[in-house]
């Protein structure tokens, strides 16, 4: 069982910055595919951005060049640094861990991101 707890969503102006934090308890965290999501209301839940230990990183094209994927398996945390933001950003974000052998996804608790001027 992994828990995960995500935390650094909030109100920002277009062009600002926001770093997504999401903290994992249980489990071998290093061995781990990592990632965010995001959903807006009525629409499906779509990939980010993920992480498999290697690493081997993958963006959205609409992220790519302005988002950062990043764990730190010392502190068993990922991270989304997320720099020029745009209003089409504005979403739920939902961290997850995928365990090895699995199709399993663990998944966060979500955190809003605004992005408004």
């Amino acid at each position: 069982q992994v828990q995960l707890v995500e935390s650094g969503g909030g109100l920002v102006q277009p062009g600002g910055s926001l770093r997504l934090s999401c903290a994992a308890s249980g489990g071998a965290f290093w061995t781990y595919t990592v990632g965010w999501y995001r959903q807006t209301p009525g629409k499906q839940r779509d990939l980010v951005a993920s992480d498999i230990p290697g690493p081997i990183t993958h963006y959205s094209d609409s992220v790519k060049g302005r988002f950062t994927i990043a764990r730190d398996n010392a502190k068993n945390t990922m991270y989304l640094q997320m720099n020029s933001l745009q209003p089409e950003d504005t979403a739920v974000y939902y961290c997850y861990v995928r365990v090895p052998g699995t199709n399993f996804n663990y998944w966060g608790q979500g955190t809003q991101v605004t992005v408004s001027s």
